[in-house]
């Protein structure tokens, strides 16, 4: 009996220890939990305190509104996450349409972007950029500033012969060739030299009658020689040619023609024994006492040339020289091909070391000219409608200012108006700021001020696939567009009349597409056609 009741105490004294320990086993882990939980929440609240929705990127505008599509947010009510109120969502492509709930974008391949009250930039014309951001991208600011702005123009061009430096012989009767002195082409010759004799029969019969006229005597003698003078002019001869003849007292048929300046035969149109006319060209003498330098200038620069500006000139055949000249005209031609006017410089070749088709390298020095704003041309933004720079100013903001240029040069450009002195602008990742001030609507504010009457855009052209067609729209996959600098995306296009449409379009046909932007609404085709078999996808 005695044995039967200690082992009853033994079993119980087991099962209070046995449940002893799972209490204390159930402490000690919920003790363990505590601390991570805890820690947890901690960090919970502290994630979901309230955040600057005007940092977010792209990607966290698209999640927060799939986020409100789960919650059933819209326009008006408050973001739990956020603690603002949502104002509206919008295209960050297209910032001039606003919509009141969140959904896909009716215009791009993306879903839209909240935008919400007392966010940085949602009701101002700036954009904030915190310093660690700016850090990060590198950012960087210069002040605008006064100065001169000098121009120099580098161009690249050709020796020539001097046009201005050619003479042409002609025949002052007619006769025979009886000899040459040069024999060929590019032969050289020294001013004087003797080119060729031409026979002239003409000239022997006025001659006898001016040497007749010499020999008689009375009265009527000088008229006579006087006439005789006359008669040898008209016959085609030179005073000299009549002095000598005078001199020697005998007949001279014989033309001989010398070089009235140095230089080579560039042409030799006769030969030994060839009968010429009046007037008709024997050769052609190049003068090389100066050459031209012909240089191909960029349109954009050629408005900055005058005649008689300094111009220096170097040459692969000179070495180490540096040649000195001026600009003698800008030739009123434009080449439509290269977009580019030519300019004619005169340069010395005191020692004919320059000829014609070696390569110079030109720099055009114009004089300085009126104290303007200067500005880095790094610093600016061309649309291809206007000039933007994004201005700096107090705690990180920065607005987009769009300014009006001048000349531009070395990596300076003139600023007519905009800017003031001492404002800074951005003139490293502007591009990255400007893009910000896009997806904020900021550009579209701007351009609504500086163009309040709609105008056409430049027109763009892309190949495409076809991805559907839903009233009076068409929906194309395109790749990359250099011009408007866009990615590759899926995206709706606002089609033109039906009349300008081929027919039976259908999905998944490449196209050829012209377009061009409309603020506010959706890009304008104005020309689609089938794209040539064989074209590049």
């Amino acid at each position: 009996m005695k044995t039967h009741a200690l082992h009853r105490l033994v079993r119980w004294l087991i099962g209070a220890l046995v449940l002893v320990s799972v209490a204390m086993v159930g402490w000690w882990v919920g003790r363990q939990g505590v601390g991570p939980a805890a820690q947890t929440l901690v960090d919970s609240t502290s994630a979901g305190a309230p955040q600057d929705p005007g940092q977010w990127s792209i990607a966290q505008g698209e999640a927060a509104t799939r986020r409100h599509l789960r919650d059933g947010l819209k326009a008006g009510d408050q973001d739990p996450q956020t603690g603002r109120r949502i104002l509206y969502y919008h295209d960050p492509m297209v910032p001039g349409r606003q919509f009141d709930a969140p959904a896909k974008s009716p215009f791009m391949d993306m879903m839209l972007v909240p935008r919400y009250a007392g966010s940085e930039g949602a009701d101002s014309g700036s954009v904030n950029v915190s310093s660690r951001i700016q850090q990060n991208l590198g950012l960087r600011t210069v002040v605008v500033g006064e100065g001169r702005l000098k121009t120099e123009v580098l161009a690249v061009g050709n020796i020539a012969w001097s046009q201005r430096e050619q003479t042409l012989l002609s025949a002052r009767a007619t006769g025979f060739v009886e000899r040459l002195h040069v024999r060929a082409e590019l032969d050289r010759v020294a001013r004087g030299a003797p080119l060729l004799e031409l026979y002239v029969p003409d000239w022997v019969a006025v001659q006898e009658d001016y040497l007749a006229a010499l020999r008689m005597q009375g009265p009527g003698a000088a008229s006579l020689r006087e006439g005789a003078l006359v008669r040898m002019r008209q016959a085609g001869m030179s005073n000299e040619q009549i002095d000598s003849v005078v001199r020697a007292g005998q007949l001279q048929p014989r033309l001989t023609l010398r070089a009235p300046h140095a230089g080579f035969v560039s042409e030799l149109l006769v030969r030994e024994g060839v009968t010429v006319t009046l007037g008709m060209p024997l050769l052609r003498l190049q003068g090389t006492r100066q050459v031209w330098a012909e240089a191909e200038v960029p349109e954009s620069q050629a408005a900055g040339l005058h005649a008689g500006m300094a111009v220096t000139a170097t040459t692969p055949a000179l070495p180490g020289e540096t040649l000195k000249g001026e600009l003698q005209a800008l030739l009123p031609v434009l080449d439509a091909g290269t977009r580019t006017q030519r300019a004619r410089l005169v340069l010395d070749n005191p020692r004919e070391r320059l000829v014609a088709g070696q390569l110079a390298q030109m720099r055009f020095h114009s004089e300085e000219g009126e104290t303007r704003l200067l500005l880095p041309s790094d610093a600016l933004i061309r649309t291809g409608q206007r000039n933007v720079v994004m201005l700096a100013e107090a705690d990180g903001h920065f607005r987009p200012v769009e300014v009006e240029l001048g000349r531009e040069s070395d990596g300076q450009v003139e600023l007519l108006a905009g800017l003031q002195v001492g404002q800074r602008v951005v003139v490293s990742g502007q591009f990255l700021v400007d893009s910000e001030a896009s997806l904020r609507g900021l550009q579209a504010r701007l351009n609504q001020e500086a163009q309040p009457v709609q105008t056409v855009g430049a027109a763009h052209r892309t190949e495409a696939r076809i991805a559907g067609f839903k009233d009076g729209l068409i929906t194309l996959d395109h790749p990359p567009i250099a011009s408007l600098q866009w990615p590759a995306m899926v995206m709706d296009f606002r089609l033109p009349p039906p009349d300008r449409l081929p027919r039976n379009l259908v999905t998944g046909e490449r196209v050829q597409v012209e377009f061009r932007e409309q603020d506010g609404e959706l890009p304008l085709i104005l020309d689609l056609r089938r794209a040539a078999p064989g074209a590049p996808r």
